[in-house]
């Protein structure tokens, strides 16, 4: 929740404007807040850049006061939208039943879902980090056919370290990318697993980028704080590989 529509729209031309100095190859989303996405959107017109939500009611259309709905969104321009994250979860009461819904709805929609799943700093220091992860995957992946793998990215955010300034080694992302990696091949076979893009976020970092990116079981980042400031986030987007 930052940034007014005004504020929004010079972020993203001057990250446009950065990026353009980088012939990479990386897929690069923002996902502003609701107020900013038409704005955004025209902003962006011709440009590499995807335009995501933070979040989205499971329902095309009806009386849920205060929602916006995935067509609404790919209304919009939106191709990608955040589901499941922490905050969601911790400040708004979203559980896993809640995710799978709007985790359906959106690939009914065409709009890429972006799956978080991550443990509590009581949960991991308890050794429950497996445990929870293993569970927020099962809930909010519930009923997807293998066919729909492909539509879908997950992204591991240890809760512990969003906003904290703590980042989680890269063995330990890494480790919990692996098991997630498994988990989706148990589920939907190897191949659909390997097609599935998985993100690392939590306090992600020109310092700390480059380090996670030469992990093999992580594919990008989610960005929080950093990507406020074009030049930090283009330079989380231009990691150098290690």
């Amino acid at each position: 929740m930052y940034l007014t529509t005004a504020d929004a729209v010079a972020l993203v031309k001057q990250l446009q404007s950065l990026l353009e100095e980088h012939d990479d190859e990386a897929e690069v989303v923002v996902c502003p807040p609701f107020t900013a996405l038409p704005a955004v959107a025209g902003a962006l017109k011709g440009s590499r850049i995807g335009l995501g939500a933070q979040n989205m009611h499971w329902e095309k259309e009806g009386a849920f006061t205060g929602e916006v709905s995935p067509v609404m969104l790919k209304d919009v321009g939106c191709r990608y939208v955040i589901l499941g994250h922490s905050e969601r979860r911790q400040y708004f009461g979203e559980a896993d039943p809640q995710v799978n819904r709007k985790l359906k709805a959106a690939l009914e929609c065409r709009v890429t879902p972006i799956l978080c799943v991550g443990e509590t700093l009581v949960e991991r220091e308890d050794g429950r980090t497996f445990q929870v992860v293993e569970g927020q995957l099962q809930g909010g992946l519930s009923g997807i056919p293998a066919q729909s793998a492909e539509g879908i990215t997950v992204a591991y955010e240890p809760v512990w370290a969003i906003g904290t300034g703590r980042t989680a080694t890269t063995e330990q992302a890494a480790e919990v990318h692996g098991l997630i990696r498994e988990r989706l091949a148990e589920l939907w076979g190897e191949a659909m697993a390997n097609a599935v893009r998985i993100l690392y976020g939590g306090s992600v970092k020109p310092d700390n980028i480059d380090g996670l990116m030469a992990e093999p079981e992580i594919d990008g980042a989610l960005v929080g704080g950093a990507s406020l400031k074009a030049d930090t986030f283009a330079r989380i987007v231009c990691f150098e590989k290690v």
